[in-house]
């Protein structure tokens, strides 16, 4: 970017400018012998012209909305249409949902995300003995089409865009909720929205799956095509970086284990016989937003940058669609504290800022009381004004990448981006990211990071505000809200009542033939769309589908 002349020039000012520090570095010395950010990356003192010695503007940087997109997807970004601002929510009673989404429309929020709680994440129904005391805890509870027609109450479909964060039976609730559009008279054509339905980081960071990899993989790809043909502005997965940086990775290696996922859905698909640019423009993403405030920025335009080249030179991608990395973004539920719960706005409001700055397409700012409870009205709403605070007043929407061209943030882009195509490379070395899994490599690089990260902390080497500095006395939190158990006294007494109420030698029916479908290679999307209209519930659709894919049993990374 530089001739070479310039670039001589600028480095014997700066050798120069370093010796002058030597007497002032003697009367007060920098905090820390050596400054490393959360990946290993060393931080220089100050960035200068040199550190983009090698830089070619076009092939590193370029525009925005063009190849290799590090600036943005769209060419004018935020000029043109805010982020959605979908606040993630879900708890007790679809009722109880319900109630909360219509609050959250009415406050200004342009999306929906549902949080669904453990039982149905795993494929169990509410009457199920391993439901108990977990009904409605971290979600809300849907066992059948009879709690999708309550969640979704009075709330449009055709208006709205609704993200669900569900993975093993993500083909279940998207047949749910194509059934609701149905009976509101909007066309599956016409839905928008997202299911998270990224199951390999499930084996490796969080643990809500079910079926075997296998299985998993093809219910993904027959997603995916049956998407394509009947819900094509669904975005069929969103392959999620979120919960590996929660479970304590790096911002390197959340890039570097996200995108190795994307690399084996894409394999996947192809080997299913689906074309690249049939299902690749409805890929998403979803990434975390932690506490390094440009190395997160960063660590957006690198994942942007990366996934690009990896679709058109890996996989041949011929429209450019195919190549944007689209992404949803949350600021980090990891690093709220219970201590001093207001910082927590503070840290959320530096969070949702680097996702901005990194330019994401829709984001959810955590509320904060989280770290005691799911979110109180009041905390969920100061939550939501942070991004309208962002949009409205901040000014950084004015312009597209402010912060490109900074010496420091496109060094560091460069850096997270080489960093994570080496973990991508011996990953491909491994066999990709299925047997990375199944070989434990991936789980032993996040349970490294995440056991350096809290080391620091405890020898007070990273400091956390209120928790290892900075304390005071605090009385204990009052009027958390809580999910009240009678929940799943409800919830089974409905069970029941579909049970008794709807055709049951029809729902055996599909549900035979759902099993014979999955001992098949026929898509199972439309068998499980007309087992759901029968209301079968969700742990009858999940059960068919272990009577013949089995369930899934974790390796052990024990050992190395």
């Amino acid at each position: 970017m530089y001739d070479r002349k310039t670039i001589e020039e600028i480095t014997r000012e700066y050798q120069r400018w370093s010796d002058k520090l030597e007497p002032t570095l003697a009367k007060r010395p920098e905090r820390k012998a050596e400054f490393i950010n959360t990946s290993g990356i060393p931080i220089k003192r100050v960035y200068d012209p040199t550190d983009m010695d090698d830089f070619d503007f076009l092939r590193n940087i370029g525009l925005p909305g063009e190849y290799p997109f590090t600036r943005g997807v769209q060419p004018t970004m935020y000029r043109g249409r805010f982020w959605t601002m979908r606040q993630y929510a879900g708890f007790a009673s679809a009722e109880d949902t319900n109630r909360r989404y219509r609050f959250l429309l009415e406050q200004g929020q342009t999306g929906l995300s549902v949080a669904f709680d453990l039982p149905t994440q795993i494929g169990y129904d509410s009457d199920h003995p391993l439901a108990q005391g977990e009904v409605g805890k971290v979600g809300v509870a849907i066992d059948s089409l009879k709690d999708m027609e309550t969640l979704f109450d009075q709330i449009p479909l055709e208006k709205v865009s609704t993200s669900m964060t569900i993975n093993a039976p993500a083909a279940v609730l998207l047949a749910m909720y194509i059934a609701v559009g149905e009976q509101q008279g909007t066309a599956s054509k016409d839905l928008r929205g997202t299911i998270q339905n990224d199951i390999l980081k499930e084996y490796s960071a969080r643990g809500t799956y079910i079926f075997p990899p296998k299985p998993s993989m093809r219910i993904i790809t027959d997603i995916f095509a049956f998407c394509s043909q009947e819900v094509p502005q669904w975005n069929s997965i969103s392959i999620s970086g979120y919960h590996i940086r929660e479970a304590g990775s790096t911002a390197v290696q959340e890039v570097a284990f996200t995108l190795a996922d994307g690399i084996a859905y894409v394999e996947a698909a192809i080997n299913a016989g689906l074309d690249v640019d049939e299902f690749a423009p409805r890929l998403s993403f979803f990434f975390n937003a932690h506490l390094d405030f440009l190395e997160e920025i960063a660590k957006f335009r690198a994942a942007r940058r990366l996934w690009a080249v990896i679709m058109r030179e890996r996989f041949k991608a011929k429209d450019p669609r195919s190549m944007m990395m689209r992404f949803h973004t949350q600021t980090a539920g990891c690093t709220l504290t219970a201590q001093q719960p207001k910082n927590n706005i503070v840290r959320v409001a530096f969070q949702a800022l680097s996702a901005v700055l990194g330019g994401t397409q829709s984001l959810h700012t955590n509320s904060m009381d989280e770290a005691f409870c799911l979110p109180s009205e009041e905390a969920v709403q100061v939550a939501l004004r942070t991004q309208q605070l962002i949009a409205h007043e901040s000014g950084v929407t004015d312009t597209v990448d402010p912060l490109a061209g900074s010496y420091y943030v496109e060094r560091l882009t460069q850096e997270v981006y080489d960093r994570a195509q080496k973990y991508i490379e011996t990953i491909d070395e491994l066999g990709g990211a299925a047997a990375a899994i199944e070989k434990g490599y991936i789980q032993r690089e996040i349970q490294d990071s995440a056991y350096r990260y809290q080391k620091e902390i405890e020898k007070d080497e990273r400091v956390v505000v209120g928790v290892n500095r900075f304390q005071i006395e605090e009385e204990p939190p009052k009027d958390l809200l809580r999910v009240d158990p009678a929940v799943r006294t409800s919830q089974i007494k409905r069970l029941e009542k579909l049970r008794s109420e709807r055709n049951n030698d029809k729902v055996q029916d599909i549900l035979g033939d759902l099993r014979k479908a999955a001992g098949g290679s026929d898509n199972l999307m439309p068998i499980i769309l007309e087992a759901v209209r029968a209301y079968a519930t969700l742990g009858e659709i999940c059960d068919a589908l272990r009577d013949v894919f089995g369930e899934y049993q974790p390796v052990s990374t024990l050992g190395g």
